[in-house]
């Protein structure tokens, strides 16, 4: 039986009143709920009517609906007000953290690992004024002849003025990467902004002047000190590049005060960052060698850190941007995603009219720098006219290095809802023959192999195509191939095709011997039949200079996989060559090494106390179902210790011993480390279905006293629902690392995953974290309430100030609760963890899922 009431209408009569019979509690709520409409209406009306039988002014009534819509649109606001209030406070660092990415906030500020570099700022502050003296020697001693000789209109060229200002660039944060990275390097990323008031002008004709005025430069730029050695200056080179395009700006003055305006100033702006990029942004780099055993190319061009393969996958819950009726319905989306990495740009298809698009297409990308390089992902509805934007998300690719493989929602930024499968793999790149010619032709349509292509230079090429050519008829030459001799030397540059990929090389002017030196990659599908083809080429017409082809299998017989020579170029004059480095690589992919079963799912076992104990055998025979991830860093084996003989005879007697007696063994039990259920507890007649909060072995230290592990919880039983459970009971991402220079251990609740439901519609969960022994509110950390689900997402970050030492000696209590008990009388656990941080290596840092427990419970799979 139901009853609906409409806003302001009568009550609703029960549904199907014909086929059921009221009963007399069904009769008083449909009164009760008919007077009090019958109420209202004579509140609302007489009023009216008393107005009226008194003869007053129909003022009265409009004034007392003024006052009533006044009260209620102030009660409206106040009531804004509050849950503003209620909400900032449940979700203060995600607010503060909104509210710091409207503002230009040094990047130290954001980011923890970022430190301040007030000290650099220093120095490049009071050295500015020398290097603007340098930089005015070079322009007007270096630059200017460089510029006269460079064309005969710009004979007169000469720089009039050269001031860099005083504003000299800032750092607003250094990162200094040295764990993740070789142990003969050290890498910084540097976050510089520069909004200089230079003013250098020029006058490149007699009454015709140019200059600039303004520059503003914002980038990451990373800085590499490589090889680190013994010997003096102790760094081998420094190389020096932006992981991404530096955003820029210029204000020019005089006559290229016309690229100023709107329609030219994108393509000027454009212009000057291709120069930038060519130099140093990846994969070019700036380099300076210290000693002369670094060979410049390869600090230049070393081979890239990896691939990585991306799978997209599907989303959910997308916003539906399409809209119907002149708006007032909402409609659905053709998404489509845009991932990018640098210059990188792949689109996936457009799935039509849906939220819950599948896609399932696969891309690769080449890695020169992990961590640094970020996957850059955007989800856009396809429309006719503009494309309408439905999310982001970035993802630096150390951390797919690290994990070797990511499959996992991503949730969307910068929009409502909705969130992205992705699947990222690590592939390394090897030299080893075999597994090449095992994956010598790819079946599933990726690639099996890298080739890496240095183009150095090209050396006697001809001016032109008739330089090679025979002529139809002997005797006098044709007007035309008189005229081309007397051409200037050819503007050349270089193509590199593999069947559909294809890349060209900058263009060198005037010269028959240029110089490249560029950098190219192509992913090979199949090593016996796919061949490299390279030609030169004239800028303007496009005819061929030369050509070159190279077989991919002529690799497998050379040295390291690497062909480094001058090639004679085909179809081009008799000494014209090619100098080129060609190495290929083949692509393996990396496995996740195995976790090691989490400790507190699995008993320790020892040989010792078996001999001396019979009992713990028994207990030992038991099955037991370790978890499938663990806290133990990778490539750590976990040390068996042995089963203390107490928890056997606890458990074949456990009506011998008084109830203090009782605690007395379990406290010994739990401080020797066992993990193993105290059955006794459960179907002993003393204890029928209470579990202790002192049972739980997530809250335990080893250095803890007995009474110390109550609480409020102290023999308030489990929901039924849990102790009738059978399976897991859900998992929980936990990354663990420890800031040396602050010396606090940063702890991050990622989220949970296929928790146990404690409602149809989820769970109201939050985690409480402990970092034992200490125990008190004030130690006490906890994140905010995820509402309805089984799979929150909490990225919620907790700091304990701890020495190293210290923190490797602590274990960390993690437990997941349900916000709303199943019963006033129930406990609030869904799930428990106890992570021993000297397992945990904390300089290197760790993210783990750590399977979840209920001490005393049995779970079967």
């Amino acid at each position: 039986m139901s009853s609906t009431r409409a806003n302001g209408g009568a009550p609703a009569l029960p549904d199907n009143p014909a086929n059921e019979d009221l009963r007399p509690s069904d009769v008083n709520r449909l009164l009760l709920e008919f007077f009090m409409y019958m109420g209202k209406a004579i509140l609302i009306f007489y009023p009216v009517y008393l107005i009226g039988s008194l003869g007053m002014s129909i003022s009265w009534i409009l004034l007392s609906l003024v006052i009533w819509s006044l009260w209620e649109q102030n009660r409206k606001h106040k009531d804004i007000r509050i849950d503003t209030a209620i909400d900032f406070l449940e979700n203060e660092s995600c607010v503060i953290k909104t509210e710091l990415k409207t503002l230009n906030m040094p990047a130290w500020i954001n980011f923890s690992d970022v430190e301040k570099a007030a000290w650099m700022n220093k120095i490049l502050h009071q050295a500015w004024p020398f290097f603007d003296m340098y930089m005015e020697k070079l322009l007007k001693d270096s630059i200017q002849a460089t510029i006269r000789s460079s064309s005969v209109h710009l004979k007169t060229f000469t720089f009039t003025k050269v001031h860099f200002g005083q504003k000299a660039p800032t750092i607003s944060g250094i990162r200094v990467y040295t764990y993740e990275t070789d142990k003969r390097e050290v890498i910084l990323d540097l976050n510089i902004v520069y909004v200089g008031d230079l003013d250098i002008q020029a006058n490149v004709k007699p009454h015709v002047s140019a200059g600039v005025k303004e520059i503003q430069l914002q980038g990451m730029l990373r800085v590499i000190l490589e090889p680190l050695i013994g010997q003096a200056p102790l760094v081998g080179g420094i190389t020096m590049f932006f992981i991404r395009r530096p955003t820029f700006h210029i204000n020019w003055t005089g006559v290229t005060n016309l690229l100023d305006s709107p329609t030219l100033r994108p393509f000027s702006e454009s212009a000057i960052l291709d120069v930038i990029a060519s130099l140093m942004v990846l994969p070019n780099r700036m380099c300076f060698p210290l000693i002369d055993q670094v060979k410049v190319d390869q600090m230049r061009f070393p081979l890239p850190r990896g691939v990585v393969r991306v799978h997209a996958i599907e989303a959910q819950d997308l916003v539906a941007m399409d809209t119907v009726m002149m708006g007032l319905v909402k409609g659905k989306s053709d998404p489509y995603v845009v991932l990018r990495v640098g210059n990188k740009r792949f689109q996936t298809k457009t799935i039509k009219e849906t939220l819950s698009p599948r896609w399932n297409e696969v891309y690769e990308f080449v890695i020169h720098e992990a961590p640094g390089q970020e996957l850059e992902v955007e989800l856009y509805d396809e429309d006719k006219d503009k494309d309408d934007f439905m999310g982001r998300f970035n993802l630096d690719f150390g951390e797919v290095k690290k994990e070797k493989e990511i499959d996992k929602w991503f949730t969307l930024q910068d929009i409502e809802s909705g969130r992205v499968h992705m699947k990222l793999q690590w592939l390394s790149l090897q030299t080893d023959l075999d597994l090449l010619r095992q994956t010598f032709q790819t079946t599933d349509g990726c690639a099996c192999a890298m080739l890496a292509v240095y183009l150095d230079s090209a050396s006697n090429l001809p001016k032109d195509q008739t330089e090679f050519s025979q002529p139809d008829k002997h005797g006098k030459q044709p007007k035309e191939l008189k005229l081309t001799r007397k051409q200037n030397n050819p503007n050349s540059y270089v193509k590199l095709s593999i069947d559909q990929q294809s890349q060209k090389s900058k263009v060198v002017y005037a010269s028959r011997d240029p110089v490249f030196e560029e950098y190219f990659t192509f992913f090979v599908h199949n090593v016996e039949s796919q061949v490299l083809s390279i030609q030169v080429m004239v800028a303007e017409k496009k005819t061929l200079l030369g050509t070159l082809t190279l077989p991919l299998l002529r690799l497998l017989n050379a040295s390291d996989l690497t062909l480094d020579n001058r090639f004679p170029l085909e179809r081009s004059g008799a000494n014209s060559q090619l100098k080129i480095k060609a190495i290929l690589r083949a692509l393996k992919l990396e496995k996740p090494q195995p976790k090691a079963p989490n400790p507190p799912a699995q008993p320790r076992r020892g040989k010792a106390p078996q001999a001396k104990h019979p009992e713990s055998q028994q207990t030992q025979s038991q099955p037991s179902h370790p978890a499938p991830q663990s806290s133990q860093p990778e490539g750590r084996e976990q040390t068996p210790r042995p089963v203390p003989a107490v928890v056997n005879q606890t458990s074949a007697n456990p009506q011998t011993s008084s109830s203090s007696s009782g605690l007395q063994t379990e406290t010994h039990s739990q401080r020797r480390g066992s993990l193993l259920p105290l059955e006794g507890r459960r179907s002993g007649p003393s204890t029928p279905s209470r579990m202790r909060r002192y049972d739980s072995h997530s809250i335990l230290s080893e250095n803890s006293l007995a009474s110390s592990r109550f609480d409020l919880a102290d023999g308030v039983p489990y929901p039924e629902a849990l102790m009738n459970h059978q399976g897991s009971f859900g998992q929980i991402q936990v990354t663990l690392r420890y800031a040396n220079l602050r010396n606090k251990l940063i702890v991050t609740i990622n989220g949970c995953r296929n928790l146990f439901p404690c409602s149809e519609n989820g769970s109201d969960t939050y985690v409480r974290v402990y970092l034992l022994p200490e125990q008190t509110w004030k130690s006490r950390m906890r994140t905010q309430v995820k509402r309805k689900t089984v799979n929150p997402s909490f990225e919620e970050k907790f700091e304990f100030s701890v020495p190293m030492e210290e923190a490797r000696t602590r274990k960390l209590d993690v437990s997941v609760k349900n916000n709303r008990m199943f019963h006033t009388r129930e406990r609030k656990e869904i799930g428990m963890v106890l992570i021993d941080l000297s397992q945990v290596d904390l300089v290197k840092g760790s993210i783990d899922w750590y399977e979840l427990t209920l001490p005393g419970l049995k779970k079967t799979n």
